[in-house]
């Protein structure tokens, strides 16, 4: 019987690695956390994730730890700053969309009570145990992340379409896209 083997996206560097290992498809449920991970999803449209895995520390102090409330009162001198910032993707229309983004989870969180449950309610509460055998099987987007991405875009949000809806459903558990062949899958509920 083989070993079972790691998703092959992550074993170009050791530190992607352990992001798979302990990070990607863990349930997260914490609505900073949530935050932190929506933006960040945000952030890596048009690049790689290895450069904002790379940046996430830079990232968490420059936007001062993904706190809503003070980002949201961010005025312009803030934000012009940000874009001089080498620790972070500086990119005008992201960092402006964190701010509107910001505003809009506050206003999501004074309506529904909680961030995570109004996202975790479009899996019905749990993680959905997908069974992909290769990474050409694993979609870039499906109908939940559609759904995810309309209801986020009603309510404001920026920087979240279904593909980057998908690929943080992923990174959060809310789906378990491990391969089968993977010893994370199991681990993470995967039949």
């Amino acid at each position: 019987m083989s070993e079972p083997e790691r998703c092959p996206w992550c074993l170009s560097h050791p530190e992607y690695v352990a992001y798979h290992d302990e990070v990607w498809g863990v349930p997260v449920r914490d609505d900073r956390a949530l935050f932190e991970k929506l933006l960040l999803d945000g952030f890596q449209a048009g690049l790689s994730w290895w450069i904002i895995l790379k940046k996430t520390e830079g990232f968490r102090a420059a936007f001062e730890g993904f706190d809503p409330e003070r980002m949201a009162a961010w005025g312009p001198e803030k934000r012009d700053a940000l874009k001089q910032d080498a620790r972070i993707v500086r990119n005008r229309a992201k960092i402006e969309a964190s701010v509107t983004n910001a505003r809009a989870f506050l206003r999501l969180v004074e309506e529904q009570g909680s961030f995570a449950g109004f996202l975790w309610d479009f899996v019905g509460g749990e993680p959905v145990q997908n069974a992909w055998r290769t990474l050409s099987d694993v979609p870039a987007k499906t109908p939940r992340s559609r759904a995810m991405a309309k209801s986020l875009k009603e309510r404001g949000f920026k920087f979240c379409g279904p593909t980057i809806t998908y690929a943080f459903m992923q990174a959060t558990g809310m789906v378990n896209d491990h391969l089968v062949t993977c010893p994370r899958h199991a681990a993470l509920g995967g039949g």
